[in-house]
């Protein structure tokens, strides 16, 4: 069943926003890391973190698997500008350390955007390797720092928090990639005074509308979604069949958009996290920013639709 939430009142105007994202968008500021910056390519579909009221691109870049050598520099580059030449500015670090955020941090200053991104780490041991990290990357605060395991959380939360006070790090997040784990990160959503929550949703894993969404609406808590293409497997399951036509009218002509528009049509989610093997995957993931967002009767018959096709 899709969710029956009804939008916060600084959500009412997102089913049009990424349409109107589009429109004389080339005045518009991006709200990133805390400064107006004139967009390079002006951002479309900016969308609300929760009670945080950062500005963000609907669609962000995972990176993963990469080193620091030349050629995966090169295909690190070649992500990150596609990324940012099609409006992204969210950068989730997960898949760097060492030498790779230090690949990251070149690449980022040769295309004259170091500081200017959006990033979101997990969580990675104590004070000291965090400094190490935010060295490497040569920033001098980590937009949003998340406990990826839910490890140790009576511990690591309040240590995140500490880091947040002294500047560290802008945000507090928690979450969780299996949904077996969502009533643990539920608790910690009413308890643990978290901005961010970063969890596992897609058209075909719809746990997370029970009671993470709405509860995040609720509190004002902002939401990063993981997986929601299922890491490519969605693709596979359709493989050879045809984006139904009446999809077009919330402005989806291609599996990718069908499937990220229905994740960013929940009122509480902020932004998604598509794999991207590719700067041509890149450019298509952030296509999914054009045009409307479908309401929730689509919503249902995407899902049936889905359903009818695997």
């Amino acid at each position: 069943m899709t969710s029956k939430l009804s939008p916060p009142a600084f959500l009412l105007t997102r089913r049009g926003l990424l349409t109107a994202g589009l429109v004389g968008v080339g005045m518009l500021a991006a709200e990133i890391n805390g400064h107006a910056r004139a967009a390079h390519a002006a951002p479309p579909g900016l969308l609300t973190l929760g009670r945080t009221g950062e500005r963000l691109p609907a669609i962000g870049l995972a990176l993963t698997g990469l080193g620091g050598r030349p050629a995966q520099r090169s295909y690190l580059r070649n992500l990150v500008k596609a990324h940012w030449e099609a409006g992204g500015r969210v950068i989730d670090t997960s898949g760097l350390s060492g030498d790779s955020e230090l690949a990251f941090h070149e690449v980022a200053t040769g295309l004259g955007i170091a500081g200017k991104m959006f990033l979101t780490q997990p969580l990675r041991g104590d004070d000291r390797q965090l400094r190490a990290a935010t060295a490497r990357l040569r920033r001098e605060q980590i937009d949003l720092l998340h406990v990826d395991d839910l490890a140790d959380t009576e511990a690591a939360v309040p240590l995140l928090r500490r880091w947040k006070t002294a500047g560290t790090i802008r945000y507090v997040g928690v979450g969780h990639q299996d949904t077996r784990y969502y009533p643990a990160v539920e608790i910690l959503m009413r308890n643990a005074g978290v901005d961010v929550v970063q969890v596992r949703y897609s058209i075909l894993t719809r746990t997370a509308e029970e009671h993470i969404l709405p509860l995040a609406a609720e509190r004002g808590i902002g939401v990063i979604v993981t997986m929601p293409t299922e890491e490519g497997r969605l693709h596979q399951m359709v493989a050879g069949s045809p984006v139904p036509g009446w999809a077009a009218d919330f402005g989806a002509t291609t599996w990718t958009q069908f499937f990220l528009k229905y994740v960013l049509a929940h009122p509480a989610v902020t932004v998604a996290l598509p794999p991207a093997g590719s700067p041509e995957q890149v450019t298509e993931n952030m296509r999914a920013l054009h045009g409307p967002l479908p309401d929730e009767g689509q919503r249902a018959r995407m899902i049936d639709y889905l359903a009818a096709t695997v």
